[in-house]
């Protein structure tokens, strides 16, 4: 069918908003048009189709068959249209010009760097800047909710349930020590000698934290009193490697301390020490601004 012949776009709308409204005055009403220039869209339509679609009657106005199928078919369509008009007037009001993304520690340090400046790379002059908060994945989720972030990433096993989701990468959950340390010639320890031994953790509200408490749970154990409550990756490998006690972090955050030697992993019998990486936003679809990212994010992970 050439362009010329497809239907306007206005008269689709007008013929959605009658159906919904029940008669032309109060679709007129919500449209800001007369109620004279909501029929004439309608008759225009019903020509450019060559087929009745409205139903008029003095208790209101309802869809003929065709006319449902109008509208089933032109759904799509609307949306689309909806969201292009919706993307014009973010790039006429510079809202394209950034995103706004929060993320927990582990994916903001050892994930989006290289993500986001592959991404920028390819967007060349047309780039958005990025603006970047890192925190646990409770704050994340919050920042999201709250329209602060366009996008969230986080550790934590359980995703918010009024935030729609995309697991994007899963990630494991070590137990590390300084080379001196006992554990590091054994080279594994139980479940048990893990609860019991107070550990450098994360604090409550992170993924990391909330993963290794889930897992012990799972196992019938509740971790002993931590040795030592930091905020970020960096204090806890400091403070392992210093000879502290042992700890608990991503394997992402401790790869560099491993393959140097200055960190030794330990391994559990039995413990299942792996969580998800999960990209949350609002609504059902990211902010159209948002969505390459997350693509380039997914990439990133993939092996």
């Amino acid at each position: 069918m050439p362009l010329s012949d497809l239907p306007d776009l206005r008269a689709l709308y007008a013929l959605r908003t009658v159906a919904e409204a029940g008669s032309l005055n109060a679709a007129g009403e919500q449209l800001g048009i007369t109620q004279q220039a909501v029929s004439l869209r309608i008759r225009s339509l019903e020509t450019s189709i060559g087929a009745r679609l409205l139903i008029r009657s003095p208790r209101g106005c309802s869809l003929t068959p065709a006319g449902q199928l109008v509208i089933g078919w032109a759904g799509q369509l609307l949306g689309d249209a909806e969201r292009f008009a919706e993307s014009v007037a973010a790039l006429r009001s510079g809202r394209d010009r950034e995103v706004r993304v929060a993320a927990s520690l582990t994916i903001a340090e050892h994930l989006l760097p290289q993500a986001v400046a592959h991404w920028r790379a390819a967007q060349g002059d047309a780039a958005p800047a990025v603006t970047l908060v890192a925190a646990n994945s409770s704050v994340v989720a919050d920042e999201v909710r709250l329209g602060q972030a366009d996008l969230g990433f986080v550790e934590a096993p359980a995703v918010p349930t009024d935030l729609a989701s995309r697991m994007i990468a899963r990630d494991e959950i070590v137990v590390v020590v300084p080379p001196t340390h006992p554990w590091a010639r054994r080279g594994t320890v139980t479940p048990a000698e893990l609860a019991d031994t107070p550990l450098v953790l994360r604090e409550a509200g992170s993924g990391t934290r909330q993963a290794f408490d889930d897992a012990l749970a799972a196992a019938g154990f509740t971790a002993a009193e931590p040795a030592q409550v930091l905020s970020t990756t960096l204090g806890i490998r400091t403070t392992i490697a210093a000879g502290s006690a042992p700890g608990v972090l991503s394997a992402l955050a401790v790869h560099d301390d491993l393959v140097a030697g200055r960190l030794v992993r330990v391994a559990v019998d039995g413990l299942h020490l792996v969580r998800p990486l999960t990209a949350v936003w609002v609504g059902a679809e990211p902010p159209r601004t948002a969505r390459g990212l997350l693509d380039a994010v997914i990439a990133a992970t993939r092996p």
